[in-house]
């Protein structure tokens, strides 16, 4: 880190930093790209997947010609990418994700595509689950523009609500039900003779076991759900045993536990200090600084939530609820947006007090070439945390056994331009690197007087943000992103803000491009690859803005105090 009032400069031996970095490459590419080798961690498909487009036409033949609706053509569909995601946590925890694949997954996927189509008359709307590889119909459910079972599914309590469901059926007897149920398993080529009938006449729903079909502990159902003397929905899929479900439970609340209180408490804590120490530095730097970052931060935030709109819609939110949601996450952003602005002001004003030019300016001496270097570094750090991350992953999996599982919410799938979700990481470089580097590390180190403690304990306020993630036991990921933050801590107290806001722009930038690279359109590859080298595109453009520019004189703060 330079000193203040000194020309800006980066010291990196670049040859060993480079031959780490190549190993770092050769590790993530090992443990984490190579099918043969690679950790679940980025969920790639082995085959190719069909369009939206052609996932929609598939639900409308279905709909016409099985289900014997009539579709209004005019009104746009709703395709979204939807995940069992107990099933597939199950069957990784377990290790049998592969003999899954092999044995059922043609028939019995975990990953749909859900086309929500509007019939004509009622404006009632089908949804058709697809298979994202075959096209092939899997699931449906036919819902009235007034459906009385979409309220019961809304209650909590499960015997008010099975109780509203019997209501909603119309009580039906179980020979009703059955005698619904069975053209339909006979189409779909069941042997009903064969099926157990493990739901009576006084539950809600028609369930159906096939003991013939088994893994592990989970066995296949065919679920039935009826709605005013019909069928309201049929879903074919494997049943989760209720230890696994009651664990994933019991890790999601803690993980909500420590989300609020070690993150979110915290995180404002720190916001608050952030506003109390950019007044005490206020003579050591500029309230002009961090707008444009912090601008950038808001203006990504509100447009990644708008980008999620199919994601939201697919949950059922729509009209005067998805307005106030939109609304209350934009309010969301502003404050985060906030606390990145003084993060920003405070964290400067620390530094230059303590006479250490932890973030440089665009008039300093240098600046040009000082952010290309910062540049080259950060591409080379990021390269090495990746295969730091890759190491952990193999520790943690051999030790507290860590797995995961699939997160619809996140997908790009359920994204109307899935090519932008990369800019996140720029968001998240940016505004993490501020708020717990920037300015957490020398405000914490005016309190605990060590430079270690007053590194950990932000990185462990940032970790645990994370782990709402779906990787479970949840304290995997605090273990991982403690090591990667600690590590994120020394590039910033080596190189300063600039050159760790790259690393952690690009460390993200790649895991995200993988994400592009799985949807296997040539567009989002394309986009993919972009993203990778971005930082150094938006490096070389501040370079060249720069490496000629007429540089003010620079006067040094007077005595500069130390971070006491």
């Amino acid at each position: 880190m330079n000193p203040v009032g000194q020309p800006l400069q980066l010291k990196v031996n670049y040859k060993r930093l480079g031959v780490f970095a190549v190993i770092g490459l050769v590790l993530f590419v090992l443990f984490q790209v190579l099918p043969s080798t690679a950790s679940d961690t980025l969920e790639q498909q082995d085959t190719k997947v069909i369009s939206k487009e052609q996932a929609q036409s598939a639900a409308v033949a279905f709909a016409q010609n099985t289900l014997h609706l009539q579709i209004d053509m005019s009104k746009e569909a709703l395709v979204t990418y939807q995940s069992s995601s107990e099933l597939f946590g199950y069957l990784s925890k377990e290790k049998l994700l592969d003999k899954y694949n092999k044995t059922y997954e043609k028939n019995y996927p975990y990953d749909v595509f859900r086309v929500r189509l509007t019939e004509q008359g009622d404006n009632g709307h089908t949804s058709v689950d697809i298979h994202m590889n075959s096209g092939k119909a899997i699931a449906f459910s036919v819902t009235p523009q007034y459906s009385k079972y979409s309220v019961a599914m809304a209650e909590t309590n499960k015997k008010m609500r099975d109780s509203k469901l019997r209501i909603v059926e119309g009580n039906m007897t179980l020979q009703d039900k059955e005698q619904l149920a069975e053209p339909w398993l006979q189409q779909l080529g069941y042997d009903t003779g064969k099926l157990e009938v493990s739901t009576g006449g006084s539950d809600a729903g028609l369930l159906y076991t096939d003991p013939s079909k088994s893994i592990g502990s989970s066995n296949l159902q065919l679920k039935f759900a009826f709605e005013d003397g019909a069928i309201h929905s049929f879903q074919p899929s494997f049943s989760i045993p209720e230890t696994h479900t009651a664990y994933v439970e019991k890790e999601t609340s803690r993980a909500k536990w420590l989300t609020m209180l070690g993150y979110g408490l915290l995180t404002f804590v720190l916001g608050v200090l952030a506003i109390v120490y950019s007044a005490l530095s206020r003579h050591h730097t500029s309230f002009k600084r961090g707008i444009f970052l912090s601008a950038f931060y808001f203006a990504v935030a509100t447009f990644s939530s708008y980008n999620m709109l199919p994601a939201f819609e697919a949950e059922g939110l729509s009209g005067f609820a998805l307005t106030v949601g939109m609304i209350v996450q934009t309010i969301f952003n502003l404050v985060m947006s906030a606390l990145l602005y003084f993060s920003l002001v405070g964290g400067d004003g620390l530094w230059r007090k303590a006479g250490l030019n932890a973030w440089a300016r665009v008039k300093e001496p240098g600046y040009g070439p000082y952010v290309l270097h910062s540049m080259f570094t950060g591409y080379l750090w990021a390269f090495i945390l990746m295969g730091v991350q890759s190491v952990i992953y193999i520790v943690l999996d051999k030790t507290i056994h860590s797995w995961s599982t699939t997160d619809a919410s996140q997908s790009p799938y359920n994204m109307l331009y899935p090519w932008l979700l990369p800019i996140m990481a720029w968001m998240a470089g940016i505004s993490e690197e501020a708020v717990y580097r920037l300015f957490g590390i020398p405000m914490l180190k005016k309190l605990v007087r060590n430079t270690f403690v007053a590194c950990l304990i932000p990185t462990l306020i940032w970790a645990l943000g994370h782990t709402l993630y779906p990787i479970y036991p949840v304290i995997t990921r605090p273990i991982e992103l403690t090591v990667i933050g600690l590590l994120f801590s020394f590039i910033f107290l080596k190189h300063g803000y600039i050159a760790v806001m790259f690393s952690h722009v690009v460390f993200d930038s790649v895991l995200m491009s993988f994400s592009l690279f799985a949807l296997g359109d040539i567009p989002d590859i394309l986009a993919g690859i972009v993203t990778i080298i971005m930082p150094a595109i938006v490096a070389y453009i501040v370079y060249l803005f720069n490496r000629k520019k007429k540089k003010e004189p620079y006067i040094m703060t007077p005595h500069p105090e130390g971070l006491q």
